[in-house]
């Protein structure tokens, strides 16, 4: 199975990253998790995102704040698909670093997930790696199926209390 390369732009993206981590162990899914700054290590970068693929990545995902360039720094450097993580922080509390990741260039496109979507970047992450993988599609299936049935079971016990 293809591994899930994730690149942080600082430790503060760490909480968000973990969901990410945890999304992925859930399902069983390898991973390797960087940090790398577009701004602050850009050669490192680089560098991960033009061997991603010959080292056994099929997909990437990027977490950063701020004016966020990760991704797309990322995106520039390979042809792996990419997904994008804005990152709240102190200011504007993440409308930067949304606009940043999601405003993407033509022939650089970067999938982009809320402000603080990890679970969400490892659940896309999933479904892109499970085109070519049925026992991982399932894995998948089985999740989308066990959480309709704890929003079925609130419902129901909401029902009970009214």
């Amino acid at each position: 199975m293809k591994k899930v390369g994730i690149i942080m732009g600082s430790d503060s993206d760490l909480p968000v990253i973990k969901k990410a981590t945890d999304m992925l162990s859930s399902l069983d899914i390898p991973y390797e998790v960087h940090i790398y700054s577009a701004h602050r290590t850009p050669v490192e970068a680089r560098d991960f995102a033009a061997n991603a693929r010959h080292n056994g990545f099929g997909v990437l995902i990027a977490a950063a704040g701020m004016a966020a360039h990760l991704a797309g720094a990322i995106a520039a450097n390979t042809t792996l698909p990419v997904i994008g993580i804005p990152c709240k922080s102190s200011v504007l509390d993440g409308l930067d670093a949304l606009l940043s990741t999601v405003m993407m260039p033509t022939g650089i496109p970067v999938a982009t997930v809320a402000i603080g979507g990890g679970a969400n970047a490892a659940l896309l992450a999933a479904q892109i790696l499970a085109v070519e993988d049925s026992d991982l599609a399932a894995r998948l299936d089985a999740k989308r199926a066990a959480d309709a049935a704890a929003v079925l079971e609130k419902d129901a016990k909401v029902m009970e209390n009214l």
